[in-house]
C-alpha cells in the first residue's frame, strides 16, 4: 500500500533536513531581498513541549511548502500532542511557482531565529510566512498595519502621478474583494502620458470578503500618505497587501482587466436613479413574498417550530412517498424469507421494486419525532460514495418504513467475526474500507451544507458494495450541529454500543464531530485486528478491551503485533501498518480537541509524501474510568442497508 510511502524519518534528522535544504535553496534569491523585507516578528512565549512543538512545527512547514509549490497559497495545521502548529504563507500573485518558493525558502530561514517561541512573522514585499500556536487564519488589522514608502530623497510624485496612483489604489480596493482570488495587478497611465503606475492588491485567502475590503480600505489609507513624498509604497497587515510604484514589478501579460468589477464606482445620477430604482422594485417584491410565506407557514404551526440547526432545507428535494401496497408487494408480504435481520427497533427486508431494483427496507415504529420531516429531507440528499442512500419512506398506522439502498455484500463486521468470515479480507480491502470510512465523515462534518454528527459509527453500520467499498449506514441517530455551535449537550441514547461512546459524550454529555472521530478509531482498531472491542485480549486481565490491548502494544513499540493474524504478512509493509494503528489511537485520545478532524484524517491516510508525524501518547485525563453505558445489540443480520431509526429529542 502506498498511501503512507516515506513517513517514517527519524524526527531530529527530519527537522535539520527540511531547514538545511531550505537554506541551501536560498541561494537563488536576489541579493536585494533582504532590503525589502516589512515586518518580522517572534513571539516571546514557548510551548510545553520543546520536542513535540519542533516536531509539529517543521511538520505544519513542509506541508506549507508542498501546497505553496501548487498553489502559491497554503494553509496548514498540526494539532498533535496538545502542541498546536497553525501556519500560512502566500505569495504575490505575479510571482511564478519558483520565485515563490524562493521566498518561501527564504522567509523560513529567516524565521529560525525565533527558536521555541509558539509564534513568528516575517512579512516580504514578494511573500509572507506566520505560523501561531492558536488559529490565526481570519485575523486581519489585528496588529498595526506595516508601511514602508520608498525614498523620499529620489524623484518626488508628480501631481499627475500622485492623482493616477491615488485613482488606481482606490479601483483596486473596490474590486479585488469581488474576485474570487481576491487578487489583482493593473497600471494606469499619468494624466498627460508623462508615465505609468504600477499597483497591486491581495488578500489572504482565508479571509472574508468583507474583512478583505475592510483590511484594503485600510492600507488605501497608509499608501495615500506615502503619495505626498514618494513613487513607490507598500502597505500590509495580516489580511491584506497593497503596492505601488513607478516602477513596473509584473509583466504586462499580467495585467487584471478590473473594469468590469467598479460598477457602482460612477458618478452619474442616472446610474444611480436606474439602481435605486430597480432595487426599490426588487425590495418590494421580496417584501411582498416575505408576507405571503409568512401567511403560508403560519398555517402550519402545528407542525412545530423549525429547528435551527438544521440549516434551510426549503430547496431540498424531499425523498420519494411509497406506497405500503408497494412494499408488501415488493417483500412478498414482509416474508421471512426475505428478512435480512432484526433487532429491538424493528426488522430490515430485502424487497424488488417494480422496475426490478433491489432495495433494502426498514420496518420500524414511528415515534412523532417533530423534526422528521426535515431530518429525512436532509439525510435522503446526502450522495457521497461511502454513505448509503435514503430513497424514500412509507408510513402505515404507527410504522415507519424506510427505504434505502441495498448492498449484496452486507455489513462490514459479518466479514470480521460474523458468518462470512472465512472470506478473509485482505489488507487492501481493509484499508480501502477504513479510507472509505473517513471520507464519508468528512463529507457529512465539513462538506455538507449543515454539519452532521452520526452518533453511531460501528462495524455492523458500515455495509460493502460488490468491490467491497464501504458505505456508512444508520442515521437514525443523526443530530445536526448549528453552525455557530462548537457542540451540543445531550443524553447519551442506551442503544449506543458503550465500545464507541467517546469518554467527554458518556461522561459529560458533551457531542461534537469528534465524538465520531473517537468511534471511527475504535473501528479501525477493530479492522486491523479483525476482533471485537469488547473482545477480553488477555486471559488474565477480565476488564482489558482492544484499545487497551493497542495502547499496551503501542507503548512497547510492538504494535505490528495487533495485525489480524489471518491475514498474510507478504500483503502489508509492516511501517504502514504501525502508521494507520497510531492514526486510530489519535482518533481515540481521551480529550476531544487532541483528536483531529475526519478531514486531518483523511490527508493523513492519503497524503503520499506525508513525512513523519509526531506519535500519539496515551493521556488519560481521568484515571480508572471505564465507560458504562447500557446496550442494547441487534442481532446479526446478513443485512442490510441502514437501520434507520428516528428517536425523539
Amino acid at each position: 500500500m502506498k498511501q503512507v510511502d516515506h513517513w517514517r524519518l527519524p524526527a531530529s534528522l527530519l527537522l535539520v533536513v527540511v531547514l538545511t535544504n531550505m537554506a541551501e535553496q536560498v541561494n537563488s534569491q536576489p541579493i536585494d531581498i533582504n532590503s525589502t523585507v516589512m515586518g518580522y516578528y517572534c513571539s516571546e512565549y514557548k510551548g510545553m513541549s520543546a520536542e513535540f512543538f519542533l516536531r509539529n512545527l517543521n511538520a505544519t512547514i513542509s506541508s506549507l511548502r508542498r501546497q505553496i509549490s501548487i498553489t502559491k497559497f497554503a494553509a496548514a495545521r498540526t494539532l498533535f500532542n496538545g502542541e498546536s502548529v497553525w501556519g500560512l504563507a502566500w505569495c504575490r500573485g505575479y510571482l511564478s511557482i519558483p520565485d515563490c518558493l524562493n521566498c518561501f525558502d527564504y522567509a523560513v530561514t529567516a524565521l529560525k531565529p525565533c527558536g521555541l517561541g509558539n509564534g513568528a512573522h516575517v512579512i516580504y514585499s514578494d511573500c509572507d510566512v506566520r505560523y501561531e500556536s492558536n488559529n490565526f487564519y481570519t485575523e486581519a488589522n489585528n496588529r498595526a498595519g506595516v508601511v514602508r514608502c520608498g525614498d523620499v530623497a529620489s524623484r518626488q510624485p508628480t501631481d499627475e502621478f500622485s492623482k493616477a496612483a491615488e485613482k488606481l489604489i482606490s479601483d483596486l480596493q473596490i474590486a479585488v474583494p469581488r474576485k474570487s482570488d481576491f487578487y489583482a495587478v493593473s497600471s494606469r497611465e499619468e494624466g498627460g502620458g508623462n508615465g505609468t503606475v504600477y499597483a497591486i492588491a491581495q488578500c489572504n485567502l482565508k479571509v472574508s470578503q468583507s474583512v478583505c475590503k475592510e483590511c484594503l480600505k485600510l492600507r488605501s489609507i497608509s499608501l495615500y500618505d506615502c503619495l505626498r513624498n514618494s513613487t513607490n509604497g507598500r502597505a500590509m497587515d495580516n489580511g491584506c497587501f497593497m503596492r505601488y510604484s513607478r516602477t513596473p514589478f509584473f509583466e504586462q501579460n499580467q495585467t487584471t482587466d478590473i473594469s468590469a468589477l467598479l460598477w457602482d464606482g460612477g458618478d452619474s445620477k442616472k446610474k444611480r436613479s436606474i439602481i435605486g430604482g430597480v432595487v426599490g422594485g426588487v425590495c418590494f417584491l421580496l417584501l411582498v413574498l416575505a408576507i405571503f410565506l409568512w401567511c403560508g407557514r403560519s398555517k402550519n404551526k402545528s407542525r412545530g417550530k423549525r429547528d435551527i440547526s438544521t440549516g434551510s432545507t426549503d430547496l431540498l428535494q424531499g425523498p420519494t412517498t411509497y406506497s405500503y401496497k408497494a412494499l408488501k408487494v415488493a417483500t412478498n408480504n414482509f416474508s421471512d424469507e426475505n428478512k435480512l435481520g432484526g433487532g429491538v427497533y424493528g426488522e430490515v427486508y430485502k424487497g424488488t421494486l417494480k422496475d426490478g431494483d433491489a432495495v433494502a427496507i426498514k420496518k420500524t415504529f414511528s415515534r412523532g419525532k417533530t423534526h422528521f420531516d426535515e431530518e429525512l429531507k436532509i439525510i435522503s440528499n446526502v450522495h457521497h460514495r461511502h454513505l448509503i442512500r435514503i430513497l424514500g419512506y412509507c408510513t402505515k398506522g404507527p410504522h415507519l418504513f424506510l427505504v434505502h439502498e441495498y448492498m449484496e455484500n452486507g455489513s462490514l463486521d459479518q466479514f470480521l467475526y460474523g458468518d462470512k468470515r472465512r472470506n478473509i479480507l485482505n489488507w487492501k480491502q481493509r484499508f480501502d474500507i477504513i479510507f472509505g470510512v473517513a471520507k464519508g465523515l468528512a463529507y457529512l462534518h465539513e462538506q455538507y451544507h449543515v454539519t452532521i454528527i452520526h452518533r453511531d459509527i460501528k462495524t455492523s453500520n458500515i455495509l460493502l458494495d460488490d468491490e467491497f467499498q464501504p458505505k456508512i449506514a444508520d442515521f437514525g441517530l443523526i443530530r445536526l450541529l448549528p453552525e455557530d455551535n462548537t457542540h451540543l449537550s445531550t443524553k447519551c441514547p442506551g442503544s449506543l454500543n458503550s465500545g464507541y461512546i467517546a469518554p467527554e459524550y458518556a461522561i459529560h454529555g458533551r457531542l461534537s464531530e469528534k465524538f465520531d472521530t473517537y468511534s471511527f478509531g475504535v473501528v479501525s482498531l477493530e479492522i486491523i485486528s479483525g476482533k471485537r472491542y469488547t473482545d477480553i485480549i488477555d486471559d488474565q486481565s477480565a476488564t482489558q478491551n482492544l484499545l487497551d490491548h493497542a495502547w499496551n502494544l503501542y507503548e512497547s513499540g510492538t504494535q505490528i503485533n495487533l495485525v489480524d493474524e489471518k491475514l498474510d504478512a507478504g500483503e502489508y509493509e509492516a511501517e504502514d501498518v504501525m502508521k494507520i494503528i497510531e492514526i486510530a489511537l489519535l482518533c481515540t485520545q481521551p480529550r476531544d480537541a487532541d483528536r483531529p478532524a475526519m478531514s486531518e484524517v483523511v490527508t493523513l491516510l492519503s497524503d503520499k509524501s506525508l513525512e513523519e508525524r509526531p506519535p500519539v501518547r496515551s493521556t488519560n485525563l481521568e484515571n480508572e474510568v471505564r465507560i458504562k453505558a447500557p446496550t442494547m445489540e441487534s442481532s446479526d443480520s446478513n443485512a442490510t442497508g441502514s437501520s434507520v431509526q428516528l428517536l425523539g429529542r
